[in-house]
Protein backbone atom coordinates (compact mmCIF):
# COMPACT_ATOMS: atom_id res chain seq x y z
CA UNK A 1 0.00 0.00 0.00
CA UNK A 2 2.94 2.71 1.04
CA UNK A 3 4.14 1.59 -2.59
CA UNK A 4 0.76 3.02 -4.44
CA UNK A 5 0.91 5.89 -2.26
CA UNK A 6 4.29 7.67 -3.16
CA UNK A 7 3.35 6.38 -7.05
CA UNK A 8 0.54 8.73 -6.61
CA UNK A 9 2.79 11.70 -4.97
CA UNK A 10 5.59 11.06 -8.14
CA UNK A 11 3.95 13.80 -10.50
CA UNK A 12 3.15 16.08 -7.45
CA UNK A 13 7.17 15.95 -6.79
CA UNK A 14 8.16 16.47 -10.24
CA UNK A 15 6.23 19.88 -10.55
CA UNK A 16 7.68 20.63 -7.76
CA UNK A 17 11.25 20.13 -8.63
CA UNK A 18 10.99 21.76 -11.74
CA UNK A 19 9.70 24.68 -10.11
CA UNK A 20 12.17 25.03 -7.65
CA UNK A 21 14.69 24.40 -10.79
CA UNK A 22 13.82 27.20 -12.50
CA UNK A 23 13.11 30.25 -9.95
CA UNK A 24 16.89 31.76 -10.88
CA UNK A 25 17.54 33.37 -13.63
CA UNK A 26 20.65 31.98 -15.23
CA UNK A 27 22.36 32.61 -18.31
CA UNK A 28 20.89 31.03 -21.26
CA UNK A 29 23.70 32.79 -23.73
CA UNK A 30 25.42 36.21 -24.79
CA UNK A 31 27.13 38.16 -28.01
CA UNK A 32 29.92 37.85 -28.42
CA UNK A 33 29.65 34.20 -27.25
CA UNK A 34 31.53 33.00 -23.81
CA UNK A 35 34.51 31.89 -24.90
CA UNK A 36 34.43 32.87 -28.15
CA UNK A 37 37.04 34.86 -30.25
CA UNK A 38 35.78 37.92 -32.53
CA UNK A 39 38.03 39.54 -35.34
CA UNK A 40 36.90 43.51 -34.02
CA UNK A 41 35.76 44.67 -30.62
CA UNK A 42 31.97 44.62 -30.46
CA UNK A 43 29.76 47.78 -30.00
CA UNK A 44 28.03 46.30 -26.87
CA UNK A 45 27.98 42.79 -25.33
CA UNK A 46 23.92 41.05 -25.05
CA UNK A 47 23.11 38.46 -22.75
CA UNK A 48 20.27 36.18 -22.73
CA UNK A 49 18.89 35.01 -19.33
CA UNK A 50 16.17 31.60 -18.47
CA UNK A 51 14.13 34.57 -16.78
CA UNK A 52 13.01 38.14 -16.83
CA UNK A 53 15.09 40.75 -15.24
CA UNK A 54 14.40 43.35 -12.22
CA UNK A 55 15.98 46.30 -14.22
CA UNK A 56 16.82 48.06 -10.98
CA UNK A 57 19.07 45.28 -9.69
CA UNK A 58 20.81 44.16 -12.44
CA UNK A 59 24.37 45.01 -14.15
CA UNK A 60 26.91 43.72 -16.31
CA UNK A 61 30.33 45.40 -15.85
CA UNK A 62 33.66 45.73 -17.88
CA UNK A 63 36.29 48.17 -16.74
CA UNK A 64 35.23 50.71 -18.98
CA UNK A 65 31.78 49.89 -19.59
CA UNK A 66 28.38 52.09 -19.78
CA UNK A 67 25.17 51.70 -17.90
CA UNK A 68 23.58 48.30 -18.69
CA UNK A 69 20.49 48.25 -20.24
CA UNK A 70 17.46 45.37 -19.44
CA UNK A 71 14.44 44.70 -21.61
CA UNK A 72 12.73 41.46 -20.16
CA UNK A 73 15.60 38.69 -20.14
CA UNK A 74 17.98 40.47 -21.89
CA UNK A 75 20.55 42.62 -20.80
CA UNK A 76 23.51 44.97 -23.25
CA UNK A 77 26.04 47.24 -21.89
CA UNK A 78 27.97 49.30 -24.69
CA UNK A 79 32.10 48.99 -24.86
CA UNK A 80 33.90 51.78 -25.29
CA UNK A 81 36.64 51.50 -28.07
CA UNK A 82 39.12 48.95 -26.95
CA UNK A 83 41.18 46.81 -29.16
CA UNK A 84 42.50 43.43 -28.69
CA UNK A 85 42.96 41.05 -25.79
CA UNK A 86 40.84 39.64 -23.31
CA UNK A 87 37.37 41.05 -22.71
CA UNK A 88 36.26 39.74 -18.99
CA UNK A 89 32.62 40.32 -18.21
CA UNK A 90 31.30 40.13 -15.00
CA UNK A 91 27.13 39.66 -14.32
CA UNK A 92 24.75 39.95 -11.50
CA UNK A 93 20.80 39.87 -11.89
CA UNK A 94 17.96 39.75 -9.86
CA UNK A 95 14.92 38.03 -11.48
CA UNK A 96 11.58 39.38 -11.46
CA UNK A 97 10.60 36.64 -8.47
CA UNK A 98 13.65 38.26 -6.50
CA UNK A 99 16.30 35.66 -6.80
CA UNK A 100 19.52 36.96 -7.70
CA UNK A 101 22.30 35.04 -9.44
CA UNK A 102 25.81 36.32 -10.75
CA UNK A 103 28.52 35.10 -12.89
CA UNK A 104 31.47 35.72 -15.09
CA UNK A 105 32.99 34.93 -18.25
CA UNK A 106 35.76 35.75 -20.97
CA UNK A 107 35.77 36.32 -25.05
CA UNK A 108 38.61 37.52 -27.02
CA UNK A 109 39.17 40.31 -28.99
CA UNK A 110 41.94 39.90 -32.08
CA UNK A 111 43.05 37.70 -35.27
Amino acid sequence: MRRSSLIGFAPLLLVLATGAAQAHAFLDHAEPRVGNKVGNPPREVTLWFTQKLEPAFSSVQRVDAGKARVSGNQMSVSLKGGGAGTYHVNWRVLSVDTHTTNGSFTFDVGP
